[in-house]
């Protein structure tokens, strides 16, 4: 199944070509800035699916839409909830509101029926993750956990800490779940870094300590001994 992007965030075209790169059978013929463009693109090729932003400059994604003869199945990604209803009106395949992580992605492309399957291990042994003005592909292996503070976790690795803009939860869904157990309401432990389990604490490979919530502690010895 071939697709493209249309959006008008630099970033936004990173992630989804970074994803669409890690999908099998999906292949990734054009990204563009805004619907002008590709309004002439489709008008010469045939393009089955379009990963579609809705508020961008010139054209908004929904009117866009709307104007073409033939529609390729299509995926809204978008950072505003409101249009989903409308979306929907128009047949979209499915509706991702900014961030969303890589299996939330994938299962919107089965949607359009590329078909599911178990995600590999190489495509769920890295994170993704916006360090300054650039994206760092960090492998999950080396997080020895992740503090969470409102709506920006710390990610801890042996060299050094990553702050980043995302909510613990929301970070929670893109980590490898045989991996990654959450100890405490403000803290998400890689179980492969911890050494010993001292008063209530979990001491890690880097030699921090963390606490352990009682609402998780049941869950965690049971990731434990798992």
């Amino acid at each position: 199944m071939n697709c493209i992007v249309i959006d008008d965030e630099p970033m936004a075209h990173q992630v989804l070509e970074h994803y669409i790169g890690q999908t099998p059978g999906l292949e990734h013929l054009a990204s563009f800035r805004n619907a002008v463009e590709a309004f002439e693109y489709l008008g010469k090729y045939k393009v089955d699916l379009l990963f579609l932003d809705i508020e961008m400059p010139l054209v908004n994604g929904l009117h866009f839409l709307k104007a073409l003869t033939r529609r390729p199945k299509t995926i809204f990604t978008t950072a505003y909830k409101q249009y989903a209803f409308e979306s929907y009106e128009l047949e979209a395949v499915d509706y991702l509101l900014k961030p969303f992580s890589y299996e939330r992605f994938r299962k919107a492309v089965n949607k359009a029926g590329l078909l599911d399957g178990p995600a590999e291990d190489a495509q769920i042994s890295h994170l993704l993750i916006k360090d300054g003005q650039s994206l760092l592909n960090l492998r999950q292996q080396d997080i020895i956990y992740i503090e969470g503070s409102k709506d920006y976790v710390k990610i801890f690795t042996e060299a050094q800490f990553y702050l980043v803009y995302q909510t613990l939860k929301g970070l929670l869904e893109q980590l490898q779940p045989k991996q990654f157990f959450q100890a405490h309401r403000s803290y998400i432990v890689n179980k492969n870094h911890v050494r010993r389990i001292v008063d209530n604490k979990l001491m890690l490979s880097n030699q921090d300590f963390v606490p352990i919530g009682p609402l998780y502690k049941k869950e965690l010895l049971e990731a434990m001994n798992g």
